[in-house]
């Protein structure tokens, strides 16, 4: 397994093939999906074929969401990563969108702000980014706040496959996570 990013609590790798049975639990959970399409996976193969489709995501564009591991357990808690948009995402195309999801027993710990300020780091200082885009729903506060701590800057709500959707950036010189070691 190749270690792709540290933090002071956590590890960043690619997603495997062995994470099926921790993305189940993350991804079966109601509570989990409430904010993004409100559809809970029903089976570990709707699982498998996501970590297949983000396999391919690494082979075509160098980057895609990684496992988010606890290393005080090994535990595979979540997955944080930058997604490529090369089709239209809001009148914006060919962008890099910032994404994080975890277990509901994890949440409110600060393993999102942890592990998204990693990935921030990484897209900026080495792939050479100089824009970041999230989106999250309107009513996820607790998303908001994360960003809003990375120093994201919201700026316009936008549809998104027919659901209200909150539009945020960050510029490389407003990243509050970002300074070379």
């Amino acid at each position: 397994m190749k270690i792709i990013v540290t933090t002071p609590r956590l590890y960043l790798r690619e997603l495997e093939h062995d994470d099926v049975e921790d993305l189940f639990e993350m991804d079966a959970d109601p509570a989990v999906h409430r904010y993004i399409e409100n559809k809970p996976v029903q089976t570990r193969d709707e699982i498998s074929r996501v970590i297949s489709m983000l396999k391919e995501q690494y082979r075509a564009f160098g980057i895609a969401r990684w496992a988010v591991i606890d290393k005080e357990n090994n535990e595979c808690i979540g997955w944080a990563g930058l997604k490529y948009f090369n089709e239209p995402i809001n009148n914006h195309c060919n962008i890099y969108e910032l994404g994080y999801r975890f277990k509901q027993k994890h949440w409110g710990k600060g393993f999102a702000t942890e592990s998204a300020g990693a990935v921030l780091k990484y897209g900026f200082n080495i792939l050479g980014l100089e824009t970041i885009y999230a989106i999250t729903h309107p009513d996820n506060d607790n998303s908001k706040r994360v960003l809003t701590k990375l120093g994201f800057e919201y700026k316009e709500r936008f549809d998104y496959d027919g659901d209200p959707t909150d539009w945020f950036v960050l510029q490389k010189q407003n990243c509050t996570s970002c300074s070379p070691e």
